[in-house]
């Protein structure tokens, strides 16, 4: 099973990284409020364009998780509203694939599937919390939500969801490239593997 629902990770952000990427003009998120509100508009005429009508508690939420990836407050989002597999999944990448030819604010914005759950990834945020989880200078520190209270677990080397997250982010480690994607995965439709992105 790859949900670990009884796990939390906590990591610490390097701002000095940041400083450096927005200095190279490298830093791949947006943060300027009029080409955010562009982007907002021309999420609502995609939406028109391809006739998903979502409640309007759906449509805030989406505009509040493509804001979060696009300005790299949060490198994925669970998308749980809008409708169920595989229609929300059609749906979602017809709608990345129109605001992606109008505008380069959603180019690293992709649809990922990991065992029937579908989250929206921004694929250099992603890349880049990884690379920096896996950092041998940043120490993670896992909390056992099973426990009451919650506690700290002291010898993570030793415990099972320790190792299955460990695992999980070696791969997208390897798939969720900083410089980009593998190219194989651009594009891989969702059968009955564990893992599509498109």
């Amino acid at each position: 099973m790859f949900l670990l629902p009884a796990l939390v990770v906590i990591i610490a952000c390097n701002p000095e990284m940041e400083k450096a990427q927005r200095h190279k003009g490298e830093f791949p998120f947006s943060t300027e409020v009029s080409q955010l509100d562009e982007a907002l508009k021309l999420l609502d005429s995609s939406l028109s364009l391809i006739k998903w009508r979502l409640k309007p508690s759906a449509r805030t939420r989406l505009h509040m998780d493509v804001l979060a990836l696009c300005t790299g407050m949060r490198p994925v989002i669970m998308v749980d509203y809008g409708g169920k597999m595989p229609e929300l999944q059609e749906r979602l990448c017809a709608l990345l694939k129109l605001c992606q030819k109008e505008s380069s604010i959603f180019q690293h914005l992709r649809v990922m599937i990991i065992e029937d759950m579908i989250y929206l990834v921004h694929i250099r945020g992603l890349a880049e919390h990884v690379q920096s989880s896996l950092n041998s200078e940043i120490q993670l520190l896992f909390v056992d939500l099973e426990q009451d209270p919650l506690k700290m677990i002291s010898q993570p080397e030793n415990n099972p969801l320790v190792m299955q997250f460990l695992s999980v982010q070696k791969l997208f480690a390897e798939i969720f490239l900083i410089d980009g994607m593998k190219s194989n995965c651009l594009s891989c439709p969702r059968t009955d593997g564990f893992l599509g992105i498109q």
